[in-house]
């Protein structure tokens, strides 16, 4: 889905026209991959601009960075004021933000810590990531051949820009096979995430989804669904998944903040049927709550004041 431009980027504290939101050729990120991210979203609401979950994304681009020794040079209040400053100014009452902290241009070498650490944030319009039919009716997915890279070689713990090569290669493995979305396992076998969304399994009426030891992200939508979930009286089951158990489920989505809650309706050529009971439920609560609809959960919304 294009991109489409505003009028201003925030970037190291500054707000800069769109078409100057511009970095060096030989900055360090771009040629190893050293920068940490987010993405989050922005809701229209009956009371504005609403941002999901903000300060718990930007607490984990800070712990991104630490992980790999990457001293974010803006605290978490002033990056949420700056996100709150870039919806204004671009007129958006809903949309996709965008944080990002990498090392940017000074030294070409491996070693990074003589190059700056540069912040931006940039806003748009987006829609469903993966189309509205796959909201109402799910997605295509298949088992990718490349695997999950492992804890000790990129932790997935940190949404690292370089390790998302990783999903690229399924990605692309996935389209070109003609599917919507891969599901990649880690060096075990066992399922670890989809290319950019954690996934969740429902058996018999109980939903289960893979341990963070299984090699995916800590995702904040994906502690959401355990919080509505567990609210609804159907708590979720941490548990090694394995592709056999995919095939088996009665149910299967997947979610994410671009993601949001998506139904899995195929894998690998075994139907798995159209949106279940469960991942309706779960679906129809979420988006109750990111819109504003159920005052339960305003603490996890950021107004954005006109």
């Amino acid at each position: 889905m294009p991109v489409q431009p505003v009028e201003k980027v925030w970037m190291n504290g500054e707000l800069v026209d769109w078409e100057n939101a511009t970095v060096h050729v030989l900055s360090h990120a771009l040629h190893y991959g050293t920068g940490v991210f987010e993405g989050i979203r922005c809701y229209e609401t009956s009371q504005g601009p609403a941002v999901f979950r903000l300060r718990e994304h930007l607490e984990r681009l800070e712990r991104s960075g630490k992980i790999f020794m990457m001293e974010i040079p803006f605290s978490v209040d002033e990056m949420i004021a700056a996100t709150h400053e870039l919806i204004k100014v671009n007129k958006l009452k809903s949309c996709y933000v965008r944080p990002i902290a990498f090392r940017g241009y000074g030294e070409v070498g491996v070693n990074p810590e003589a190059n700056p650490v540069d912040v931006t944030i940039a806003v748009w319009s987006w829609g469903a990531y993966l189309g509205e039919e796959a909201l109402a009716n799910g997605v295509r997915m298949t088992i990718s051949s490349w695997r999950r890279h492992d804890p000790n070689i990129i932790p997935p713990a940190a949404k690292v820009t370089g390790a998302y090569i990783n999903s690229v290669a399924a990605k692309q493995e996935a389209v070109h096979k003609g599917f919507d979305e891969a599901i990649m396992l880690n060096s075990q076998g066992f399922v670890a995430e989809a290319t950019g969304e954690n996934i969740f399994v429902v058996r018999d009426g109980e939903i289960f989804t893979p341990p963070l030891a299984a090699g995916s992200l800590g995702g904040i939508t994906r502690n959401t669904v355990a919080r509505i979930a567990a609210d609804l009286g159907n708590p979720v089951t941490e548990m090694q998944i394995q592709r056999s158990d995919l095939y088996l489920a009665d149910e299967i989505f997947c979610c994410g903040t671009a993601a949001e809650v998506t139904p899995v309706r195929e894998i690998d050529g075994r139907v798995i049927g159209p949106p279940g009971p469960v991942t309706q439920e779960i679906q129809s609560k979420y988006f109750a709550i990111v819109r504003g609809e159920d005052e339960k959960y305003y603490d996890w919304l950021d107004f954005v004041s006109s």
